[in-house]
């Protein structure tokens, strides 16, 4: 039998007051949303004065990059380069910056994604949760 590690209750909690800290530094109104390796929805908040529909842009984010293994900002490039036809990807529907995947010895354990202001930042608020655990 094989064994891995996997994202818990406690990790999720680790990686929000990290993505937290970073969004309240900057002022940043953001909704953050933290997935398993599946794109399953572990934690999902909205942070005070975040737009309604960044807590459905965030988990989508977050499910993009658990599913692809990959920064959803690579489809967007893929997208924004010309290949248009990648919009009909099956499962993925938040093809924007913000989703970041956390790895673990070289395997996916989950994903965080976050919206609310720009792209680049979303991702920034994402990898500083991630940074949270230590990893």
């Amino acid at each position: 039998m094989k064994t891995r590690p996997y994202l818990t209750l406690d990790d999720a909690r680790a990686i929000a007051a990290a993505a937290e800290l970073e969004a309240n530094a900057h002022g940043w109104a953001v909704s953050i949303a933290i997935v398993d390796e599946g794109g399953h929805l572990l934690w999902l908040q909205r942070l005070d004065g975040a737009a309604p529909i960044t807590a459905q842009i965030a988990p989508a984010k977050a499910r993009t990059a658990a599913m692809g293994r990959r920064e959803s900002k690579a489809y967007e490039d893929v997208i924004n380069q010309g290949r248009t036809s990648f919009l009909s990807a099956p499962g993925l529907e938040g093809m924007l910056e913000g989703g970041v995947p956390v790895s673990v010895d070289g395997q996916c354990i989950g994903a965080v994604g976050v919206s609310g202001v720009k792209s680049t930042e979303d991702a920034q608020v994402a990898r500083a949760g991630i940074a949270g655990l230590g990893l």
